[in-house]
């Protein structure tokens, strides 16, 4: 088996400060960040990408007051298609995605996840496969949606669209006026954003945190 990298290795020790004692007065090496987690009452490393959750924070709030914002939810959505073509791996989805840190964040580290695991049908090929299918129907809905607008074929929908089905009033996070195919666009994309992350914080709650 050929690995091309290493992601952490922990090293349990019973006595916090006599390890770090070993590791940083005698071995040489830095402390980069501790994080106490009272649950467990040990102590654990706190890197860069666990503060990522705030991303998703930020963004959902931004839409909330002005939904021209959405945009910005492309680079979620395009750098970790970036990452596997390079990198020929799930390392964004595992590391550096956002949302899965969100995720992490109220399930791991407040609790809220039952943490079991999720029924053998949910996990099947079939089943994910065919929610993929699914997902790129409606982002392809959502882009028909927005060419209509843009050639005078349709009106803008000044709503959010949960779970494809409930349209939620959004006129509110409009507040400047843009072109209207702008607009559309980031309707139905905060639309499939925000339904995506709902339907993540469903599953985290039910079954384990990045389910």
């Amino acid at each position: 088996m050929k690995l091309n990298q290493v992601h952490h290795i922990a090293i349990i020790g019973s006595d916090y400060e006599k390890s770090k004692h070993f590791y940083v007065d005698i071995l040489g090496l830095e402390v980069i960040r501790e994080h106490y987690r009272e649950d467990r009452k040990d102590w654990i490393k706190q890197l860069w990408y666990n503060y990522l959750w705030i991303w998703s924070v930020i963004y959902f709030t931004m839409g909330f007051f002005n939904i021209l914002f959405a945009w910005l939810g492309l680079i979620s959505f395009f750098l970790p298609l970036a990452f596997a073509i390079g990198k020929g791996s799930k390392g964004f989805c595992n590391r550096y995605c956002d949302r899965g840190q969100f995720l992490h964040m109220l399930g791991s580290q407040k609790g809220f996840s039952r943490k079991k695991y999720m029924p053998g049908l949910m996990k099947s090929r079939a089943f994910r496969y065919g929610f993929l299918v699914f997902l790129l129907a409606m982002l392809g809905n959502m882009l028909f949606s927005t060419y209509q607008v843009c050639a005078e074929a349709g009106s803008l929908s000044e709503v959010v669209t949960l779970f494809w089905t409930f349209d939620v009033p959004w006129h509110f996070a409009y507040p400047m006026e843009a072109k209207p195919w702008v607009a559309q666009f980031a309707f139905g994309f905060y639309s499939l954003m925000l339904t995506s992350a709902i339907l993540g914080i469903l599953t985290m709650l039910l079954y384990k945190p990045r389910s």
